[in-house]
């Protein structure tokens, strides 16, 4: 019989609606999981074993009955603690859940505990390790969900993104990542950043497993991904205006996966962004840090000393930006934001690389969201699908990019892929 912890979200809906597998059966499996290999990993901020297994003989029926889920500890929960991966607000205990989660516990999700995440969803990293080798990192801000999706602790797991704090994770770690269209899932009872930027999203074991999730979250119908399209999809690959930062394993991957999707039916062409796209390079760290700055005002004028040195360099950057360049950048956002339908015209989804290359060695940086941060500027949707290894063994991921508003269509695309690629 298949091990409950490692069946997808959708799989395990399935049989515990069939009756053949009861919730507590596969938080049971999960917490076997967990005493084997958090101590290792680190993934959660906070777990408390019997209130999960109380939880889980409590779950209600819904679209998410029954299933495990790791919360990221920038999401308020009013049951467990939540610091926002800072000694500031250690013990931090809010009186109500924030939104989306409410909204997972309303469908019959069961909180698992909280996930690691960097300072604020910012730089400073946890201690979580990545499962597949502990001495490299999992990637973040959300290291703990990524983590603890590949390492079997829970089916699914929210995360956020600001810059590629969802992708880059989920592709170090070598599972599914999807970062909704900006505002999909509702931010209240989130510890925001970012106001332009900050997206809550999901990861998970399958492409279908995040549609589940995000959807029942948001209250919207992302549909099925495991349904086949009737044509094959018409593919940008792109390589982006920081391709020189792609070490030699991307490099090969984004051509292998473009040849096999080629031989699966796709219509692949190459498709570059126009050159007022690079533009982003300056207007996304101007506008990410300077909004931040703001939104931790609290913190900044009453806790200063207790922020990493890392994090309160970048802060005060943004705090000396004048406001004439704050509102150029996000005059820059507002006008690729407009412009890039135009620049995907003719095709139904942009193929590009999740991240630099495989998870670098050491626990003291997640990697660099290079090729990231663009597309969360400009607010679609993305997903990373497993695609592939490094030259070390780790996982690589190939992501999905598309249009403001469409994520029905791009994951039903992105699994697509995943499936040629399978």
């Amino acid at each position: 019989m298949t091990d409950p912890a490692a069946l997808s979200a959708t799989a395990a809906l399935e049989r515990i609606r069939a009756g053949r597998l009861a919730p507590a059966q596969l938080m049971e499996a999960c917490l076997e999981r967990i005493a084997a290999r958090e101590p290792a990993l680190r993934a959660f901020a906070h777990f408390d074993a019997d209130a999960a297994r109380r939880a889980a003989a409590m779950s209600r029926p819904g679209a998410l009955h029954g299933l495990p889920i790791g919360v990221k500890d920038i999401l308020d929960t009013a049951d467990l603690p939540t610091g926002y991966g800072s000694p500031i607000w250690a013990g931090h205990r809010p009186r109500a859940d924030a939104a989306a989660v409410a909204w997972a516990r309303a469908e019959g999700g069961v909180v698992i505990g909280k996930t690691v995440t960097t300072e604020f969803a910012n730089r400073h990293p946890g201690p979580t390790a990545n499962p597949h080798d502990p001495a490299r990192t999992p990637g973040g801000s959300s290291s703990g969900s990524a983590a603890g999706v590949a390492a079997g602790f829970f089916p699914l797991a929210f995360a956020t993104q600001t810059a590629g704090s969802i992708i880059r994770p989920a592709a170090f770690c070598g599972v599914v990542g999807y970062k909704p269209s900006f505002g999909t899932i509702g931010r209240a009872g989130m510890k925001l950043a970012a106001e332009s930027l900050d997206t809550i999203g999901v990861m998970a074991r399958s492409v279908a497993d995040c549609a589940l999730f995000a959807g029942a979250v948001a209250g919207i119908d992302l549909g099925d991904p495991d349904t086949r399209p009737e044509r094959a999809p018409r593919i940008g690959l792109c390589r982006s205006p920081n391709w020189a930062h792609a070490a030699a394993e991307t490099a090969a991957l984004l051509e292998t996966v473009a040849a096999r999707l080629a031989r699966a039916g796709a219509a692949v062409s190459a498709r570059e962004l126009p050159a007022p796209f690079a533009a982003l390079a300056e207007a996304h760290p101007l506008v990410m840090n300077a909004e931040s700055a703001r939104s931790l005002g609290w913190e900044m004028t009453r806790h200063r000393g207790a922020i990493s040195a890392a994090l309160i360099e970048r802060l005060d950057w943004g705090l000396a930006q004048p406001a004439p360049a704050l509102a150029a950048a996000r005059g820059v956002f507002a006008t690729l934001q407009r412009d890039f339908p135009a620049a995907m015209e003719g095709l139904d989804i942009l193929l590009t690389p999740s991240a630099p290359g495989e998870a670098p060695a050491g626990l003291g940086a997640t990697g660099d969201p290079v090729f990231n941060y663009i597309w969360t500027s400009l607010h679609g949707p993305c997903v990373t699908v497993p695609a592939g290894a490094g030259p070390n063994g780790m996982p690589l991921g190939i992501q999905i990019v598309g249009r403001a508003g469409e994520d029905r269509a791009v994951l039903a695309w992105a699994q697509w892929v995943a499936a040629a690629l399978a």
